[in-house]
């Protein structure tokens, strides 16, 4: 690659790392998990970074990776939670620092969101996207956004107004 790729592509690193990154997070709910999966989301681009900028939507396009890795990343841990029940069953969250009980709350209900709906809900609420760079991230139509984010936010507000099964998912399945 040329060096005015190069420093295209270093460009475009630096402004959308902390976004795929939050964004990594938001889906994931694994703090640690985010920085890598965007890392691994923008070493995939560097591979096609010629195909991506040609295709005209770069950062639709490395949000759909992040997307994708985190939907691969939480299949397997719910693969590694089926074989080690016990193990996460006895695990507790902790977080570090003054967080409130209302943003563990949102985190733990968005966790509880099948992830499609959850997608749609962190991109166009917590990440601020329209419907269309929410569909085009995601390789979804736009009424499927629209569909998803409502029934997400329908989910989201029945989980926060019910207490006791939160309590209940906190302390129980894992």
């Amino acid at each position: 690659m040329t060096d005015d790729t190069s420093a295209e592509f270093h460009d475009f690193f630096d402004r959308h790392y902390a976004e795929l990154a939050r964004l990594a997070f938001l889906l994931t709910g694994e703090a640690d998990a985010a920085d890598d999966l965007a890392a691994d989301a923008l070493v995939a681009l560097w591979d096609r970074w010629d195909r991506v900028r040609a295709a005209g939507h770069p950062v639709a396009y490395a949000r759909g990776v992040v997307a994708n890795m985190a939907r691969s990343r939480i299949r397997g841990a719910v693969r590694e939670r089926r074989r080690v029940a016990l193990f996460w069953s006895r695990r507790q969250d902790h977080t570090e620092g003054p967080d409130l009980a209302a943003v563990l709350d949102v985190r733990q209900a968005l966790r509880r969101l099948p992830f499609r709906k959850r997608a749609c809900v962190v991109l166009r609420h917590a990440l601020d996207l329209s419907e269309k760079d929410t569909a085009l991230a995601l390789g979804i139509s736009v009424g499927t956004v629209k569909s998803q984010t409502s029934k997400g936010m329908a989910e989201l507000e029945r989980l926060l107004g019910d207490r006791t099964a939160l309590e209940t998912a906190g302390s129980g399945r894992r």
